[in-house]
């Protein structure tokens, strides 16, 4: 006689199917707006560049070292900022973080001159450190291997919801500054959507939950197997993975995912920092309500890209595999774009410009998919902050490149800087690839068995 037993942290697990859903629905809609906001804060600094350098002065020079200079507060306070998130929980940490980056971010609207600029850009860096790396270590303790990507990819749907959304928000912003406020448009811009952080920072406080034992909204049942799957998880990681701080940063697979996600930090920035003086182009007008549509489009087509992936990743092979082609998608996209400018083709440009946003965004969840595997605990906390923070520095390399590369071979369409922001997405297709030689991980095993629904018992 047999019977079905569900397999210890199967997703066909009623209750471990449950608590997942249920904490989807918790979790998840607050991370993404705090992700939102915080990518819209970081990046509305494009809708500004022109108006900064009329109003108050502002050098190219002095703005692509602002733009990338963030990026250089956020890896040097990227690690301790995980450590103390582990300390604290993910409750008060991230809340407190999205209150003090909406704060500074506010306090561009007084923005004065070149100095104050950068300052003000590196600190806003200091403050935003930690926030995505921490979310993506809470999202690997809360959710199996199975399903972690799908839900990166909803974590990153704010990348393009800030820019479908926040894109025409902040045109809109700048549109109705100038014509009904005493201040720049500019600056309502800048202090609106710093509000924006503060208030998202207080509601992160109230609706998050740090561990699966602590959430009054999941019954006995899906705690106890919600608890169970992810212990199952942590005993394989921490056989397979480096254990400890230091063995983390130490960690040649640690430092391998970090060049992968630095190249395509590179790609993402490079093309994200320069999309509404493009599109400005392009439209022959100057940034603000139009423009700031137009830009949406390439997030649209973005959003749509990353979930139907980021659904369907759900095995080593696949991750791999669409890792590797979408790479080089972006790759080809991002020389696409070059191409069509020096040529005079726009339609085709705003073309490839979508391919590009499409392609970066569906294979960022499935680079994270890697380094969560293998890392737990204090090991998670130093791994995924030196990852997101040295390969976030690929933000501040990006602008400086493309800026010091079109000063040296000047073109109309300073297509050779966008050129060169392109090459390394082929550099991490193969990095990519060339995973399938790693030895196999017990991390893996449970990601590729977890399929099975059932095991059948005989008595």
């Amino acid at each position: 006689m047999s019977s079905s037993v569900p397999v210890l942290g199967s997703t066909h697990d009623p209750a471990l199917r449950s608590g997942i859903a249920k904490a989807t629905k918790h979790l998840m809609p607050m991370l993404v707006i705090l992700y939102f906001v915080a990518f819209l804060d970081r990046t509305n600094v494009g809708f500004a560049e022109e108006a900064l350098r009329v109003d108050r002065g502002i050098s190219d020079a002095a703005f692509a070292l602002g733009a990338g200079i963030f990026f250089i507060g956020y890896a040097i306070f990227e690690i301790p900022s995980n450590l103390l998130l582990k300390r604290f929980g993910a409750r008060f940490w991230l809340a407190r973080i999205a209150i003090t980056w909406g704060t500074v971010a506010g306090l561009f609207a007084f923005t004065t001159n070149d100095t104050m600029f950068i300052i003000l850009r590196f600190i806003l860096g200091v403050t935003e450190a930690g926030l995505f790396p921490g979310v993506i270590m809470y999202l690997s303790e809360w959710f199996p291997n199975k399903v972690r990507v799908r839900m990166f990819a909803i974590f990153y749907l704010a990348q393009p919801f800030s820019q479908m959304i926040g894109a025409p928000l902040s045109g809109a912003l700048i549109s109705v500054g100038d014509k009904v406020t005493p201040f720049h448009g500019w600056q309502v811009m800048f202090g609106g959507e710093g509000v924006l952080a503060v208030l998202a920072g207080v509601a992160a406080f109230f609706f998050l939950t740090n561990s699966p034992q602590q959430a009054k909204w999941l019954d006995d049942g899906e705690k106890s197997s919600l608890t169970a799957a992810m212990a199952r998880e942590d005993t394989a990681r921490s056989a397979d993975g480096p254990t400890g701080i230091l063995k983390a940063l130490a960690s040649g697979r640690v430092w391998y995912f970090t060049v992968i996600y630095f190249c395509l930090q590179v790609a993402v920035y490079g093309t994200t920092f320069y999309l509404p003086q493009q599109v400005s182009s392009i439209l022959g007008q100057d940034v603000g309500w139009q423009v700031g549509l137009v830009s949406a489009i390439p997030w649209l087509v973005g959003l749509v890209a990353c979930y139907l992936i980021g659904a369907r990743a759900d095995s080593v092979g696949r991750r791999r595999r669409w890792g590797t082609l979408f790479y080089i998608t972006t790759g080809l996209s991002i020389l696409g774009s070059a191409w069509a400018g020096a040529n005079g083709q726009p339609v085709l440009g705003i073309v490839f410009i979508t391919l590009a946003v499409a392609s970066f965004l569906a294979v960022g969840p499935i680079t994270w998919a890697y380094p969560t595997a293998f890392l737990t605990g204090a090991a998670a906390a130093a791994g995924i902050g030196l990852i997101n923070s040295l390969g976030n520095l690929g933000g501040f390399v990006a602008p400086i490149m493309r800026t010091a590369i079109n000063a040296a071979v000047p073109t109309d369409s300073g297509a050779f800087g966008i050129v060169s922001l392109g090459v390394l997405a082929f550099l991490a297709a193969v990095m990519i690839f060339c995973t399938k030689f790693f030895r196999g991980s017990k991390a893996d095993d449970l990601l590729d068995t977890s399929h099975v629904a059932t095991k059948e018992t005989t008595r």
